[in-house]
């Protein structure tokens, strides 16, 4: 196991102690209060603890070498495991809407309002320690199950707070309705979060493009090596924290190809350098070589348009 999946391992597993730690503590405080809004929270961890166990075993997945059958190694188990969180993000969310919904219209008032609240400070402590541990974690590896998990943990310092404002506002300030209402709320703002988390995921899933801002760099870096005429057909994609490159490269025609080889070499050094962990595919042609004529697409010279 190497640095950075190590890394991504013990962030899956910090995320399963702190669900367990926080859905034991919610429960009683959910027992005790009789609150939507507690209870609502104390489903968000249950799912936490869920999505973690599922994060932990993406991220393990993910960090299985290549086989036979998956010659691109296993990286996408992380946006599978992110998908999964989604999914019961969105099923807890529309219980929670359920249940607040049946209290707005049968209203019983809640108890013990300071259980509720200590136990929701207690939680956002927690979870602000390990939001920034997972920052750290997803700066130093990109992992897209860690993010995910980043996302919807971020989500919960909202949640919690909004908790306890709904439990004071109920509880002590006598508003009827106020933690029905922060229970919607909390839904809502689950659902959010569900399809924020889902975009990064089907973008590693359906193989999108690098941001182009990346694929410029990556185009100039290239660009600093004389010995190439042009670049066209770069097609990017990212699989876990693995990325991918792959590349048509123009070159003189009368080159051996011991020489043209030690171009390549070189310019992979170059490019892996700048981005480590990336695993290149490149073709050379003859300077002037049309693979596919009339898709500009694949054969627009990057290079002569970098060095414009």
């Amino acid at each position: 196991m190497n640095g950075t999946e190590g890394l991504a391992r013990r962030a899956a597993l910090a995320s399963v102690c702190c669900a367990l730690l926080l859905g034991a503590l919610k429960a009683y405080a959910a027992w005790r209060t009789g609150s939507v809004a507690m209870l609502a929270s104390l489903a968000d961890s249950l799912l936490d603890l869920v999505a973690s166990l599922v994060t932990l075993g993406g991220v393990h997945w993910a960090m299985q070498p290549a086989d036979d059958d998956h010659r691109f190694g296993h990286g996408k188990a992380e946006a599978l495991a992110a998908l999964f969180q989604v999914g019961l993000i969105a099923v807890s969310a529309f219980a929670i809407l359920l249940r607040a919904f049946e209290r707005l219209v049968d209203h019983q008032p809640g108890a013990a309002p300071e259980y509720g609240i200590a136990v929701s400070l207690i939680a956002i402590v927690v979870t602000l320690a390990l939001t920034s541990y997972q920052r750290s974690v997803v700066r130093r590896t990109g992992s897209i199950a860690i993010s995910t998990d980043h996302i919807h943990y971020t989500s919960d310092l909202l949640l919690n707070a909004a908790v306890i404002l709904a439990l004071i506002l109920e509880g002590y300030v006598g508003v009827r309705g106020a933690d029905a209402l922060f229970g919607l709320g909390i839904a809502a703002w689950l659902l959010f979060g569900a399809w924020r988390a889902s975009i990064a995921a089907i973008d590693q899933l359906m193989d999108k493009e690098w941001p182009e801002e990346k694929r410029r760099r990556f185009v100039e870096v290239a660009a600093c090596h004389p010995e190439l005429i042009g670049l066209h057909d770069l097609r990017t994609r990212t699989s876990g924290h693995r990325d991918f490159a792959q590349f048509h490269i123009w070159m003189d025609p009368q080159m051996t190809v011991a020489a043209a080889h030690d171009v390549v070499d070189r310019l992979e050094h170059a490019l892996g350098a700048e981005f480590p962990g990336t695993e290149f595919l490149i073709h050379v042609d003859p300077e002037g070589q049309v693979d596919q004529p009339g898709n500009a697409l694949a054969e627009t010279d990057l290079l002569k348009e970098n060095r414009a």
